[in-house]
């Protein structure tokens, strides 16, 4: 049992993720649902084995120190590989999310067209926002490729860890790994703002300072795509003013609708079959309302905007999710117990 062969047999079944768990099989992730692997369970020993067998001498420090980890891995001749590792009953367990091989079109991934219009704008701010394991990064990629596809720019990336290596093709594109290449974050983007970008998308914006310089940065000149962990549009615009103390947060309202241009929220469903997961998005386009809501924090009335706003591209979740049962792409359970409001759902299919 070896970690590059556990990750090789999960792309072979299309997992999206490996857990090492002691006293249990591994077990993968595939269209959302946990499976057994075939064989042995996982003892300390064997954990303890499987966690440090890729590590170099830095990480094992780091490991060893914070007890716990957060980085990149190879495996084959072209995949990667987010690996966590951290501590349960005094033994190291791994969580392992398995990047895609390749960067899927927009029509394969399910997103919104009015994405590549928005990736296509030459500054401001763009959010794509959801839980953890729905598709973040994935998006984040898509949206880094397009412009490396068609345009001639810098493009600088922060990420924590790197887990799509981008080769420049018609932009130059340089990709920034937090603890290994930079040491957070917030130090990277103060950086990058000297190296002359004309793209910069940050991995995650976790902390207040970090959305301070993203905003600081999308407001001259820059575009900038990032991804924040917040359920739906309204509440990711909520979340970037509540992050600063009141006295800033009239200066942040400013800023954002100075410079916000689209906020993307995403959920993963299980597909009518039960096949395969399918995305849904909530789009959320910073229109000349928007930005007066944000402005004047009237933040409770953007979810009339977007309702409103479909000519510009924008849809709430719930139409989203009525779109895709309307398709026969999902169920009807599926869409009425994922939607904010079921009733629009009960309403519109009566």
């Amino acid at each position: 049992m070896n970690i590059h062969g556990l990750l090789r047999t999960g792309r072979r079944h299309n997992a999206s993720d490996l857990h090492i768990v002691v006293g249990l099989p591994p077990m993968f992730r595939v269209d959302g649902e946990i499976v057994a692997a075939k064989g042995d369970i996982v003892t300390a020993e064997a954990a303890h084995a499987l966690a440090y067998e890729c590590l170099n001498d830095e990480q094992k420090h780091r490991l060893e120190q914070d007890w716990q980890l957060c980085f990149s891995t190879t495996f084959g001749e072209k995949d990667r590989a987010r690996v966590t590792i951290y501590y349960r009953n005094g033994s190291p367990e791994l969580s392992i999310r398995l990047s895609e091989p390749i960067i899927r079109t927009r029509e394969q991934l399910g997103l919104p067209s009015v994405i590549d219009d928005l990736v296509r704008r030459p500054n401001g701010l763009i959010l794509i926002t959801g839980p953890t394991g729905v598709g973040k990064t994935t998006t984040f990629h898509y949206c880094i490729d397009l412009i490396n596809d068609e345009s001639r720019k810098k493009i600088i990336t922060i990420e924590d860890p790197v887990e799509y290596t981008h080769a420049s093709k018609r932009a130059l594109v340089i990709q920034q790994e937090v603890l290994t290449d930079v040491r957070s974050f917030q130090q990277a983007l103060v950086h990058v703002l000297r190296q002359d970008p004309d793209v910069i998308g940050i991995g995650e914006m976790r902390d207040r300072e970090t959305i301070y310089t993203a905003l600081m940065a999308a407001e001259t000149g820059h575009l900038v795509i990032a991804t924040l962990h917040t359920p739906d549009t309204v509440q990711s615009v909520q979340r970037i003013v509540s992050a600063f103390p009141e006295g800033q947060q009239t200066e942040v309202r400013l800023m954002l609708a100075n410079s916000i241009q689209a906020v993307i929220a995403q959920q993963l469903h299980l597909d009518a079959q039960g096949k395969r997961r399918v995305l849904s998005c909530e789009v959320l386009i910073g229109t000349a309302g928007v930005r007066h809501h944000i402005r004047e924090n009237s933040i409770h009335k953007l979810y009339t905007e977007i309702q409103a706003g479909r000519k510009f591209g924008m849809i709430t979740m719930d139409h989203a999710l009525l779109d895709l049962y309307q398709k026969g792409v999902i169920t009807y359970d599926t869409a009425l117990t994922s939607a904010r409001e079921p009733g629009t759902i009960e309403r519109r299919t009566a």
